[in-house]
């Protein structure tokens, strides 16, 4: 066996404890007092690893933490969110628990067990005295609502770093993420006149007449093989059965593949025009979350991660998602980034969301042999 695999294997106790006590500080994303607890108590674990932590401090949402552990060579980021969609008490109805070497709990997957296995990675290079890079943890609070309070601080760490590595969830299999969709979200208003539908149909301008001619010129502009979609999926509109209505709202999810194409379907969405007289179209939103194109920097990256891992005796798939993560902000800076390397496993969002526990001690195996390779192989850019 390896000797990363051996010691991360005999570490597999601190492992649980540390995700256990991630898992059960619950802390969704809209709780800024239960997502402080939370990391709170994520700090006191990263101190004891011998971090430098920094609270970065928030008015509404949780405080964001950056941890660093000196070391040499140039600056490496690993990026991760502690914030997850479940509302306090969730624990309740997922306990925390070991079921047919699934290990169970809200949060687990997405992305809680990451994080621990980023902590186990450096304590097994300084166990082992590996060499390694200066190492920024960045872990945020607000990744599940759109990382609108730590983008800024996403984007300007991931400036100083020569790669970054993001523990967001892998993909079936356990492959890790070469490219993601962009995101964006629209909501297109539409105001009419409102008149008798009786007495008076043709004095008014139907804004729900107008928002299905819409609905139906946003569906072209879907590429739905090229993986660019278009989707209306909320719709509200009129008050009364008797009533033309004056005002209708349609929210549209965007993903597309490439920038190119976010461009392009930004111009086409704010470029709507009305059809039916009388009415006026009201278009806000754009694509807030770019794509992470699969970039020669970000193939050199993960063909690093592909060497390690054969290196633990296994082989490391790639793949693509539609999600978005924060690693799409910092690989549309050009810097180099892999995502989803956190531990196999299924159910992000999901009621029988879990981890593998048997994949625990490998992930961090190659996140600590990732973490010494790049800190002597400095070429990913």
């Amino acid at each position: 066996m390896h000797p990363l695999l051996r010691y991360t294997e005999s570490q597999q106790a601190w492992l649980l404890d540390t995700i256990e006590a991630l898992v059960r500080a619950e802390s969704p994303s809209t709780s800024k007092a239960a997502v402080d607890r939370c990391g709170d108590e994520l700090a006191r674990r990263l101190i004891a690893l011998g971090a430098d932590v920094e609270w970065l401090r928030q008015t509404e949402r949780g405080d964001h933490l950056r941890a660093v552990f000196a070391g040499d060579g140039p600056q490496l980021m690993v990026l991760g969110h502690f914030d997850t969609v479940w509302d306090v008490g969730q624990l309740q109805r997922m306990p925390f628990h070991v079921l047919d070497g699934r290990l169970h709990g809200p949060g687990i997957f997405d992305m809680k067990a990451g994080i621990a296995t980023s902590m186990l990675a450096v304590r097994a290079c300084d166990a082992l005295n590996m060499a390694r890079p200066r190492i920024v943890m960045l872990f945020t609070t607000d990744e599940e609502i759109g990382s609108t309070t730590s983008r800024t601080t996403i984007e300007e760490e991931a400036r100083r770093s020569a790669a970054v590595l993001v523990l967001e969830p892998s993909l079936p299999g356990g492959k890790v993420k070469t490219s993601r969709k962009g995101v964006g979200d629209f909501e297109l208003t539409v105001h009419g006149v409102s008149a008798h539908a009786g007495i008076a149909p043709g004095a008014g301008a139907n804004a729900v007449h107008e928002l299905a001619h819409q609905i139906v010129a946003l569906q072209q502009l879907q590429e739905i093989e090229r993986g660019l979609s278009v989707n209306v999926t909320v719709v509200s509109g009129g008050s009364r059965t008797n009533v033309i209505p004056d005002r209708a709202r349609a929210l549209i999810d965007v993903r597309v593949p490439t920038m190119d194409d976010a461009d392009r379907v930004q111009r086409s969405i704010r470029g709507l025009k009305p059809v039916v007289p009388g009415t006026r179209l009201e278009i806000a939103g754009a694509v807030s979350r770019p794509p992470l194109e699969r970039a020669p920097q970000v193939v050199r990256l993960y063909e690093q991660a592909r060497e390690c891992a054969r290196e633990l005796g296994k082989d490391l798939g790639e793949g693509g998602t539609g999600g978005g993560s924060d690693g799409n902000f910092t690989a549309a800076l050009g810097v180099p980034t892999l995502d989803g390397l956190g531990p196999e496993g299924d159910g992000a969002h999901a009621l029988h969301e879990h981890v593998l526990v048997a994949d625990l001690p490998w992930r961090g195996a190659l996140i600590a042999f990732l973490l010494n390779r790049l800190g002597t192989r400095v070429e990913v850019k």
